[in-house]
């Protein structure tokens, strides 16, 4: 796995680069685990925009992913390891011994012909899914569930790893990818291993129309609109703006506060990230 690059003949060739997808033994996706996946174009159920900048893309089918891993002590070989356009990681085909066949999310290091496991009789290597009370501290995890037998909805983005820091009482400390420290029911379930496809941020589009293949439509800046379309719109000339940025329903750009307050995970964070920094 790595990054490609190729031969100036553009603008957009020249800035850009794509990964190799040497990793990839299999190109066709398996068709009893695809879903339509119908676009939005941001909007929601009433018709309105409720997410600016969403908007045309390539056709996709959807990749039914295994989320749960709830197969307890059947053995499951790794048949391949396809591309899934929805995500930024890669995934894994599965080919259990009953004849189920799933995908998972692929980590790092999971080669096919690999054998992976899930439940309390499988050992905490890469790839196996266990809960939190019977994976060994300072392991790294993935794909980690909040609540128990609702699958994974933790770390499952390209290069994403947690560790297992601690465990406390009925709860186990997880360190995040953010920075922030979190309390997890030690009954959910996590996987083992870092997930793959770890160059994913080091790739460059080189030019707008891959944006657009992707959904994304361009971005205007609220101190170019009109006053009635943004509160940081209007003024004679080019203004800096006279406020602190905002976005179009006036909260804070820059510093403000996100975070719901009456959001139930709230309550397990032990340490918050910091801020106006990502850490991995």
């Amino acid at each position: 796995m790595g990054i490609k690059y190729f031969r100036p003949t553009s603008p957009g060739r020249r800035g850009g680069s794509v990964l190799d997808f040497s990793e990839l033994s299999k190109k066709a996706p398996e068709k009893r685990l695809l879903e339509p996946l119908p676009k939005t174009g941001g909007r929601n159920n009433t018709g309105r925009v409720s997410q600016r900048r969403r908007g045309g893309g390539h056709k996709r089918m959807y990749r039914v992913i295994d989320f749960q891993r709830r197969k307890d002590g059947i053995p499951a070989k790794v048949a391949a390891l396809e591309y899934d356009p929805n995500r930024t990681c890669r995934i894994a085909l599965l080919h259990y011994a009953d004849g189920e066949k799933t995908y998972i999310l692929a980590p790092l290091g999971l080669e096919v012909g690999r054998t992976v496991m899930s439940g309390s009789t499988a050992e905490p290597v890469v790839g196996n899914c266990k809960a939190l009370k019977e994976i060994p501290v300072g392991l790294e995890i993935h794909n980690v569930e909040l609540t128990p037998g609702k699958g994974g909805q933790l770390v499952r983005a390209a290069g994403g790893v947690a560790q297992l820091q601690a465990k406390d009482g009925k709860w186990a400390i997880v360190g995040l990818p953010s920075g922030a420290i979190m309390k997890i029911d030690l009954n959910c379930r996590a996987t083992v291993g870092q997930i793959g496809n770890v160059d994913h941020n080091l790739v460059k589009l080189g030019k707008a129309g891959r944006s657009r293949w992707l959904g994304w439509r361009p971005e205007v800046r609220g101190s170019a609109m009109n006053p009635v379309a943004h509160p940081m719109g209007g003024g004679e000339g080019r203004r800096a703006g006279g406020r602190h940025p905002v976005s179009p329903t006036g909260i804070l750009a820059k510093g403000g506060k996100t975070r719901q307050k009456r959001k139930t995970t709230g309550r397990r964070i032990v340490r918050m990230r910091k801020k106006g920094r990502f850490q991995r």
